[in-house]
């Protein structure tokens, strides 16, 4: 089964509980205004690879030392069977190494449209952040980027998980950013503030680093 895939990442910190894998998926039919992921947008048969190559990835980089996994994308649902056979392969792997991590999973569809549509699939995540990003709502709470979206929880691991994340508001010492240098290329993983990245792109290029492009606008 092929996947496409945006970028993988390990240890991502930003995006739920404890050191992650962190998964983002091509393509997105949404495209929500504001998007600060513009890049991962456009299907890309190019960005295609095999969900058994992405779980050796995740088995090299992560061994056993690490908490959950993160998807996003891009729409994750919008690659369906894909993302069924990575659950899949992942909960294989948690089962057969007796590991015991959390699968997190965001969306832009509303929950009501992924229970309706997609009810197998949300069988096989332990917590899911749905609904649009909506840039003109303020970012209220943890690993969320719009007041609108919640944090569900979808199974007893998740429940027990993130309980404690719910209602968890997000604050100074929570909205934090991760940078990582890929050749001539920086990614910034996270939920960034409304102005955060025109104010980063500008604090660079005071300092004589100026970015040819970037995802947060067309």
């Amino acid at each position: 089964m092929k996947i496409g895939i945006n970028k993988a990442h390990f240890p991502v910190t930003v995006l739920g509980p404890g050191r992650r894998i962190g998964i983002w998926l091509q393509g997105c039919s949404i495209r929500c205004k504001g998007c600060v992921s513009q890049d991962t947008w456009e299907r890309d048969p190019g960005r295609e690879m095999s969900v058994a190559q992405l779980m050796s990835w995740c088995r090299r980089v992560a061994g056993t030392d690490f908490f959950g996994v993160t998807i996003s994308g891009g729409e994750p649902f919008d690659q369906p069977k894909a993302l069924g056979a990575l659950l899949d392969a992942l909960d294989q792997w948690r089962e057969s190494a007796g590991l015991d991590f959390d699968i997190l999973c965001y969306s832009g569809y509303p929950l009501a449209t992924l229970e309706k549509r997609h009810s197998r699939l949300l069988q096989k995540l332990d917590a899911l952040i749905p609904e649009p990003y909506v840039d003109a709502l303020p970012l209220t709470h943890r690993w969320r980027g719009s007041a609108n979206q919640s944090l569900v929880t979808l199974s007893g691991r998740g429940r027990a998980r993130y309980a404690g994340f719910v209602d968890a508001p997000a604050d100074a010492s929570t909205k934090c950013l991760q940078t990582m240098v890929d050749g001539d290329r920086v990614w910034y993983v996270g939920i960034p503030g409304r102005g955060d990245m025109p104010a980063l792109e500008a604090a660079c290029a005071e300092r004589g680093v100026r970015f040819d492009d970037v995802s947060w606008r067309s």
